[in-house]
């Protein structure tokens, strides 16, 4: 459960960590898509080959889709390190009033 907000004392909150995590899948995803088509796309009319035989532009579809990859997962990595809070524990967003803060772990009891 999330804790509530230090400023506004909202319980609408987003936990970054996930965030970034869905972040970089979608963005590998979708890098993947765009990679893929940008190595398959030829402008004008397309050769007889290619019609007849499309398995033929497989391996460069595939080199495309992990170089894209790469890419869009690289760049959700930078931006999330750029806008998460420095700090150790668990960062937060609000949604309701936008700050970003990191809850600090609780502490630990003591052995008895």
């Amino acid at each position: 459960m999330s804790p509530p907000c230090k400023r506004c004392a909202s319980t609408r909150m987003l936990n970054l960590y996930t965030a970034q995590r869905v972040s970089v899948v979608g963005s590998t995803l979708i890098g993947g898509a765009i990679g893929a088509w940008r190595a398959t796309a030829i402008p004008g009319p397309l050769p007889l080959a290619v019609t007849r035989f499309p398995l033929a532009k497989l391996p460069a579809a595939m080199m495309g889709a992990v170089a894209g990859g790469q890419t869009g997962s690289c760049m959700a990595t930078s931006l999330f390190e750029h806008w998460l809070p420095v700090g150790s524990g668990t960062p937060w967003l609000c949604l309701s009033c936008g700050c970003t803060y990191r809850d600090a772990y609780p502490p630990l009891a003591p052995n008895a």
